[in-house]
């Protein structure tokens, strides 16, 4: 990337900015994996700014705001689970026009960093089982191991993988 690219810890503030990457980034990368009623039904259970500020507030989730020259570009979040030395990763998304240029990767990394200053042993995320993203966790170390379905509501299932690594 030619331009400044820096990674930095978002906050209440910046709900907006998360909400709107994930109304643009959403649709490109799950339009042809689920029905854009689910889609929809998604975005709003997981994005809405009630339930941002749930996440970052009520559950503990720390989030990441990646910025290309001021600009919003990507975001990550992630929290202890119950399990000792456990770490999840819950988003990770980087704005489509800009994939493939390493972002993603930094924003992970920027994640394993922090985790690693808090005793984390293993990152553990879930991933949707036909997205592409299963080969990128892959290519950085993340290995399956197990699939889950997760009822979310309104007769919609994930059915993920859950994938870890060591840090």
């Amino acid at each position: 990337m030619e331009h400044a690219v820096t990674i930095r810890h978002a906050g209440v503030k910046d709900i907006a900015a998360i909400g709107l990457l994930a109304h643009q980034v959403w649709p490109k990368t799950y339009g042809n994996l689920m029905s854009e009623d689910r889609l929809q039904y998604m975005l709003q259970l997981i994005y809405s700014p009630a339930s941002l500020k749930d996440q970052m507030e009520q559950q503990g989730h720390t989030f990441l705001l990646a910025e290309l020259d001021e600009t919003p570009v990507g975001f990550a979040s992630f929290s202890k689970t119950g399990e000792q030395g456990f770490y999840k990763l819950h988003k990770l998304y980087v704005n489509t026009d800009i994939q493939g240029k390493g972002l993603g990767k930094a924003l992970l990394n920027a994640v394993i960093e922090e985790i690693k200053l808090l005793d984390a042993g293993t990152l553990i995320l879930n991933v949707k089982r036909d997205n592409t993203a299963i080969n990128f966790y892959k290519k950085l170390g993340f290995s399956v191991t197990r699939e889950e379905d997760i009822d979310i509501g309104n007769g919609y299932f994930m059915n993920d993988y859950v994938m870890e690594k060591k840090v």
